[in-house]
């Protein structure tokens, strides 16, 4: 085939000084890929076939391409292979005219446009080449739990935590504060600190206050899902309170691992009028059974400072007596007050 020479086409131009745009540029001209109309729904509520990606998803070159993708490539005067879709194959293998098979799978999409060139120029004179993803692979992610829309999604493209959170509607209004997230080892291990290994079912596991992502422009805690990835939030984890106080009820731990008894006092309205403080006792869940332990609490001494305070843990319940010897006087009282009008009377006789 005889070499074709290459100049910059003013379409291809204007795509490739796209890919050097800031993003902050951009985020005025781009479709959230995190708004309404953008956000991927279940896998039960939508064809098998991939999604056509977000305008925002095309101007990321770094997307680690698979199994699955769709590819447009632009390729000035190289018409058998310019603005035709290739899927990439179950091996990671794409098959083009004039080039070949060659290998996606694997590939960034800037990596397969440098190997795209380096191909063409046996075939033109400095090759030019733009690749988009078109359709991305549907593998999916899990959620389970309190979320609003609990079910299987699938992660087309590059999907963050924040991101996906938002395609399931956020979480119920009595979840925990608290996301875990796990992940198959054979993709990686969760890229923060505090994640935690399990080497026996080959994952890994990490907890994210959902406070952090919130209140961060960029969290760290906000990573990239990769696919299989599960991601879980119980109900919220809550204390109890019962007995001689003001409000007995229950109250959520938050982000919190534990709530102090003093803490806990504060929130239920302080200590009632015949409260037997010395006397109070925490009840706290015996693991694995549906028993408690009790465990005793002066709360005279832990509200003087005397005692330290002590930590109630999620599930545990506060229980304060009411005082025997108060409630005595306080019948004594109501009956001497009963009688009085009879012994003024005769008093008076």
């Amino acid at each position: 085939m005889q070499r074709r020479e290459c100049q910059y086409h003013p379409e291809y131009l204007g795509e490739m000084m796209l890919r050097k745009v800031p993003a902050l540029a951009l985020a005025a001209i781009l479709i959230n890929p995190i708004s309404g109309s953008q956000v991927p729904t279940p896998v039960s509520a939508q064809p098998a076939a991939p999604q056509a990606q977000p305008v925002a998803e095309a101007l990321r070159p770094t997307y680690v391409l698979g199994p699955g993708d769709q590819i447009l490539i632009r390729a000035f005067e190289a018409d058998e292979i310019s603005d035709k879709p290739f899927r990439v194959d179950a091996d990671g293998f794409v098959t083009l005219p004039m080039v070949g098979r060659l290998r996606a799978g694997g590939l960034s999409v800037e990596q397969l446009e440098s190997e795209l060139n380096t191909r063409l120029k046996q075939f033109v004179r400095n090759p030019q080449v733009v690749v988009s993803v078109v359709q991305f692979r549907s593998e999916p992610v899990f959620f389970s739990g309190a979320f609003k829309s609990p079910g299987i999604y699938p992660l087309q493209g590059r999907r963050t935590l924040i991101e996906m959170l938002t395609a399931v509607g956020g979480l119920q209004p009595n979840a925990s504060r608290r996301i875990k997230v796990t992940r198959r080892l054979e993709v990686g291990r969760i890229p923060l600190p505090n994640a935690v290994e399990n080497a026996e079912a080959k994952t890994s596991t990490v907890e994210i206050g959902i406070g952090r992502l919130r209140e961060s422009i960029s969290p760290v805690e906000d990573i990239v899902l990769e696919p299989f990835d599960l991601i879980t939030v119980d109900r919220a984890e809550m204390v109890y309170v019962n007995g001689e106080v003001l409000k007995v009820g229950a109250f959520e731990l938050g982000e919190r691992d534990s709530i102090s008894v003093s803490q806990l006092l504060t929130l239920a309205g302080g200590l009632g009028r015949d409260a037997e403080a010395s006397k109070a006792r925490v009840l706290r869940p015996v693991l694995n059974s549906s028993k408690r332990a009790e465990i005793p609490i002066d709360l005279t001494r832990v509200l003087a400072g005397k005692d330290n305070d002590f930590p109630l843990l999620p599930n545990d319940l506060l229980y304060v007596p009411r005082s025997g010897r108060r409630v005595l006087w306080s019948r004594v009282g109501w009956v001497a007050l009963a009688v009085l009008p009879t012994v003024i009377v005769i008093a008076a006789r």
